[in-house]
């Protein structure tokens, strides 16, 4: 079994030294087991291209019977749980995106916590491709991220698509435009994300697409921040759809309007996860949960 794990663990890490440094070996110990698994099995389960490891035929399928072993493990907990009137407590650590973090997260938590209010859940941030590894590397039970997801030994699932609103203040002289236009944003006064951050590259791109010259006032990075700023210097901000709740607009004196533009700043939240947690019951309901609160996703043209 324990030889089993070590060779998961460089299968997903796709390196001998990345996996040593997450199972707390050295990577000439890691070797060793991999090499007795091996001599054990009595098959090659890597084979060395340069500095890459590549699974062999027999890898591959020695690694679909290392996530079995990882499922019978857990079915295993869980039975003998049941048979001594000890559940398991249930733990769950979500790594999420700037955006989702302060927009889906929290609502997503609050929908799983009604059936499982136990279940001690710890979240971390940090940008998309920081969650991916995160997943891959088994830091974090599930990831929320606004992106689709193409990586080795991660799965995704795409939950729904955003874009970009135009947030103003009551009173505002485009509050009451029958239509706004995206060159209506010209030397308008905005706040924006910070330099760096995707939304701000997405929409330095367009400004440049278009030939807008915005009136920057601020740059800053939290959507709550932004949120309260924009009536107070009585400015123009772009936010995604998805954390625009009616609630929040209407507590805060704004109102968010469309501009078919915008719509091209579309991306699409997506729930990662890794092969082995799909095994995990509590990964499973939080996965469930997430499907249930949104519409079935339908691939766009």
């Amino acid at each position: 079994m324990e030889l089993l794990e070590v060779f998961a663990a460089v299968v997903e890490q796709q390196s001998l030294n990345k996996a040593s440094q997450l199972l707390n070996v050295s990577q000439p110990a890691l070797s060793r087991k991999i090499g007795n698994l091996e001599n054990e099995l009595g098959a090659v389960l890597f084979e060395r291209r340069g500095k890459r490891l590549v699974l062999t035929r027999a890898g591959r399928k020695c690694y679909e019977y290392a996530l079995e072993f990882r499922r019978l493990r857990r079915r295993l907990t869980e039975e003998l749980g049941a048979l001594t009137g000890r559940s398991p407590a249930r733990t769950l650590t979500i790594g999420a995106s700037l955006t989702t973090l302060q927009s889906t997260l929290p609502d997503l938590i609050t929908l799983y916590m009604e059936d499982d209010p136990d279940t001690d859940i710890k979240a971390v941030t940090g940008k998309t491709h920081e969650i991916v590894s995160l997943v891959r590397e088994h830091k974090v039970d599930i990831g929320l991220v606004a992106s689709r997801v193409d990586h080795p030994y991660v799965r995704c699932v795409p939950l729904f698509d955003d874009h970009l609103c135009l947030v103003l203040p009551d009173g505002h002289p485009y509050a009451g435009e029958p239509s706004i236009g995206i060159g209506d944003l010209n030397r308008l006064p905005m706040i924006l994300f910070s330099k760096g951050t995707w939304y701000r590259i997405l929409m330095d791109e367009l400004f440049l697409r278009y030939a807008i010259f915005p009136d920057v006032k601020m740059e800053i990075d939290s959507f709550e921040a932004i949120i309260r700023l924009v009536p107070t210097c009585h400015a123009a901000a772009l936010l995604p759809k998805s954390y625009l709740r009616s609630s929040l607009l209407a507590d805060n004196g704004l109102i968010a309007r469309n501009i078919a533009e915008l719509e091209m700043t579309k991306r699409t939240t997506s729930l990662i996860y890794s092969e082995a947690a799909e095994h995990d019951a509590a990964v499973r309901q939080f996965i469930a949960k997430a499907r249930s609160a949104f519409p079935p996703y339908t691939v766009q043209a």
